[in-house]
């Protein structure tokens, strides 16, 4: 009970007005909530109410500490409501945004099983070509790909992923596989328009040293499914998440090219608002939605060409 602190005592004895009402509040004798309250002076080193046989007034050391000491307490009540809320069980309205791609092949499908598992909560998926902005867009929770543009926005890692350039081996053996990153200017590269960024430059590094090359081809588009497919049909080399190719690589539909170079980060997160960081909703769709990644028979994993 609040009562048990020096502060909720102080607040309390204010509200009552009297030493003999907080002592039938608490259950104590007038003497014993005096004595309280002359150990709580005499540690701070200043009166806090004057006191006279029938009531008590606050003196001005003794109206700021009840005005602070009401706000801490507010405080106290506000952090305990949120905590024990992520405990509740998840119910209402969770709007998820998700890149079209990946959203089709896998958070769609995790969505279904989450509604199984937690039928309180309504699902709203929402998917599409380009990043949104939280919270203008009325969207609960992003899925991200790569480093976070805005830092006061909650970022959960719920998988590990990289950007990988594949190409068929088809195209390879017809057009030859490039051993520099210089060497792509002289491919047909299959462009993703899919952000208001440049498109077309791919930055690759190994070691300390980055090149930005400028890459072309007869192929574009802003759908990513659809340059996977000009890929898997030999029409030239494609940068692409790896989550999105790992399973033709495995299968040998695809073929990873300079593999010893990095791209840019490609991790994928859960992203939502602070004000959300404690909601029972997001917390386990968040967590749910990492343990499907992380079992998922088509996502990457240690052994895959690449490691």
């Amino acid at each position: 009970m609040k009562e048990d602190t020096e502060l909720g005592f102080f607040c309390l004895l204010v509200k009552q007005g009297s030493l003999a009402a907080t002592a039938r509040e608490l259950n104590l004798t007038p003497p014993a909530v005096s004595r309280r309250l002359a150990l709580l002076e005499e540690r701070l080193g200043v009166r806090l109410l004057n006191r006279t046989t029938r009531r008590i007034s606050l003196t001005s050391e003794g109206e700021v500490y009840f005005t602070h000491a009401q706000r801490i307490l507010s405080d106290i009540d506000e952090v305990e409501r949120l905590v024990s809320s992520s405990r509740a069980a998840p119910k209402g309205l969770l709007r998820v945004n998700a890149p079209l791609g990946f959203g089709r092949s896998y958070v769609g499908p995790a969505i279904a099983g989450f509604a199984k598992a937690y039928p309180e909560v309504e699902v709203q998926l929402h998917l599409t070509d380009r990043p949104v902005s939280l919270p203008d867009e009325s969207i609960d929770i992003a899925i991200h790909f790569g480093d976070m543009p805005d830092s006061r926005l909650v970022a959960r890692k719920v998988a590990v992923n990289r950007r990988l350039l594949v190409a068929s081996p088809g195209y390879l053996r017809a057009s030859g596989t490039p051993h520099h990153p210089h060497d792509l200017t002289q491919h047909q590269c299959i462009v993703l328009r899919q952000n208001t960024g440049a498109y077309g430059h791919w930055r690759l590094s190994k070691g300390e040293r980055t090149e930005t090359i400028k890459v072309h081809g007869k192929l574009s588009t802003n759908d990513g499914e659809v340059a996977l497919r000009w890929a898997l049909e030999g029409h030239g080399i494609l940068m692409r998440a790896e989550w999105d190719v790992a399973k033709y690589l495995r299968s040998g539909r695809l073929k990873q090219v300079l593999a010893e170079h990095d791209t840019p980060a490609a991790d994928i997160h859960a992203v939502f608002s602070e004000r959300l960081n404690l909601s029972a909703k997001v917390t386990c769709f968040v967590d749910y939605l990492r343990d499907y990644l992380g079992r998922h028979v088509d996502g990457p994993r240690p052994g895959d060409p690449g490691w």
